[in-house]
């Protein structure tokens, strides 16, 4: 990792000091202090275990409980002395230790390495990742056009006219003309079958109905890109079968294996809108296209927000003719590249070091060892693996002074996005990340500023990690394109990497330390220095979605 940048993210960081002698606690302030608690901790012990075993005693109950009231569980192991089994920072230092060994440039370029030997079978047979699409051509970046762009997510619908201007001085070469956002809540969710792509041809008709499209002019119908952020099973550029989509939604009750672009059309033609689909593609996809609009270097796209997936540019004859089983002959004989949905988020099984927090995360998910990769990186799991050393650390190491928030105790009720907002405190004081976790995770007492401290480190150490991790997968991508180019690292060239997802467009340094990791690893293999560039593609979704379309028309 550069010096510079290394420097910059621990200096976020409090020294920690050197490690106690023993279990004595060097920090005490006085000897007096120290010979104190040495009498009145072990006391207190006692006075507390006779209560207890009194208490388990059936005779007068009341009696004791007259004499020793008992305080709120809450309050009494908050305001109690308590002894611990080790002080926060050994905690803290073995967490930095667990989590910062494995990402020195050698062991990353080893995950690397053992990431392309994962691949290599799944290039040649599987129907659940390295997936070819139909699409075979990246935009020059010249292409003009008015289209409609639909993008169906998880939470949200969007219907947007855009417009591709070509590269021009001075002007944007991609521009919403005008875009409508439609909520998908459980009732929407719910909605059987037809009746959900029914309520998607009513809001594409609203969208259109707007004055400002209709201002458009020489369009007798609008060539429609559909981004679909849910499996589907493409036959071609414009169709697919319907797949399981999962999140609740029960769209495909009666429609499962039928033809997206039909189940969308049929309620547009009874509508008498001037539509037609043109292409069907996945997020990750439309974000590569999208950046490739604007950047004509750019292979890749990361997704990594809630969930993690790469898309990448490669030669056909990278996959097995077994993966193109079905496809059209005109389409074999033409292409010669292809954008592959690498579904990178199941890899990494027995590649990447995991530590006890990893492994509780794993065995309480409801799909063990089915997205390993992403178990280590996204935001889904960010969140959830500095709660299971926060939940530790309360337990054996005195943080909040033993008190355990009640929500804390729950699965993945630690927002990735609440450890963000707390990062971005660079106050002194940290009195904002103090009252942000308050009011999320209520304690009797408000957090002190060690407390809060040491979750931002821990949030920090997670985090950089998944940086570090993330930059291993690229590289293990980019060797495998570069050779199945018939290039070398050195001469590779430039290549840009359009970037989408709160994680790695909005977490503090994360897309930095990426970058840092990256450059590392490039430079190791004998590329020329900075010959990979993280780039944030804005709207991927809705611009990949139109400009998947005018590639079809170049």
């Amino acid at each position: 990792m550069p010096c510079l940048l290394l420097k910059r993210f621990k200096s976020r960081r409090t020294t920690l000091p050197p490690e106690s002698d023993g279990a004595r606690d060097t920090t005490a302030p006085s000897a007096t202090h120290h010979d104190r608690a040495w009498y009145i901790k072990p006391m207190f012990d006692f006075w507390q275990s006779l209560l207890a075993a009194l208490e388990r005693i059936a005779m007068l109950p009341s009696l004791i409980h007259s004499v020793f009231p008992r305080l709120p569980s809450r309050k009494r192991t908050r305001d109690a002395v308590r002894t611990y089994e080790r002080t926060m920072d050994d905690l803290l230092r073995e967490i930095q230790r667990l989590l910062e060994a494995p990402l020195t440039p050698a062991e990353l370029m080893h995950m690397s390495g053992r990431l392309q030997e994962q691949f290599a079978p799944k290039l040649q047979a599987s129907d659940i990742c390295m997936l070819p699409s139909y699409n075979d051509k990246l935009p020059t970046g010249l292409e003009r056009g008015t289209y409609l762009a639909l993008d169906v997510g998880g939470s949200t619908f969007r219907v947007a006219v855009v417009e591709l201007t070509g590269k021009q001085t001075n002007t944007k070469s991609m521009r919403i003309v005008t875009m409508k956002s439609y909520k998908i809540d459980n009732s929407v969710r719910h909605l059987k079958g037809t009746a959900f792509f029914d309520w998607m041809a009513e809001k594409i008709e609203a969208a259109i109905a707007d004055p400002q499209v209709k201002k458009i002019t020489g369009l007798k119908t609008f060539p429609m890109g559909l981004a679909w952020s849910f499996p589907v099973e493409q036959t071609s550029i414009r169709s697919g079968n319907l797949l399981p989509m999962g999140k609740g939604f029960r769209a495909t009750e009666g429609t499962l294996g039928q033809d997206l672009s039909e189940l969308i059309m049929a309620p547009c033609r009874k509508r008498n809108l001037p539509v037609h689909m043109d292409s069907i593609i996945n997020d990750s996809s439309a974000t590569l296209l999208s950046r490739a609009y604007e950047d004509p270097s750019t292979r890749f796209a990361v997704i990594l927000g809630t969930g993690f997936n790469i898309s990448v540019h490669l030669p056909v004859s990278a996959l097995a003719t077994s993966k193109y089983k079905g496809y059209p002959q005109k389409w074999l004989d033409e292409a010669s590249h292809v954008l592959v949905n690498t579904e990178l988020s199941m890899f990494g099984k027995n590649i990447f070091p995991t530590t006890r927090w990893d492994d509780q995360l794993n065995e309480t998910h409801v799909r063990p060892d089915f997205q390993p990769f992403e178990h280590m990186i996204s935001g889904r799991y960010l969140g959830e693996v500095v709660r299971l050393i926060i939940v530790e650390a309360v337990r054996t190491a005195g943080l909040f002074s033993g008190e355990m928030p009640e929500q804390l105790t729950e699965l993945y009720s630690l927002d990735t996005g609440t450890l963000a907002a707390m990062e971005l405190d660079g106050s002194k004081s940290l009195t904002n990340a103090a009252t942000l976790f308050q009011e999320k995770h209520p304690l009797s007492k408000p957090p002190t500023y060690n407390d809060i401290n040491f979750i931002r480190q821990v949030s920090q150490l997670v985090s950089h990690r998944a940086a570090a991790f993330l930059a291993a997968g690229i590289h293990s991508l980019w060797d495998l394109r570069i050779a199945s180019e018939g290039l070398t690292p050195a001469t590779a060239g430039y290549m840009a990497i359009g970037c989408n997802g709160s994680v790695i467009e909005k977490y503090p340094l994360f897309r930095e330390l990426c970058q840092s990791h990256l450059d590392e690893l490039t430079t190791a293999s004998g590329a020329e220095p900075k010959s990979i560039a993280l780039e944030v593609a804005v709207e991927s979704a809705i611009f990949g979605a139109a400009v998947a379309v005018c590639c079809l028309e170049s």
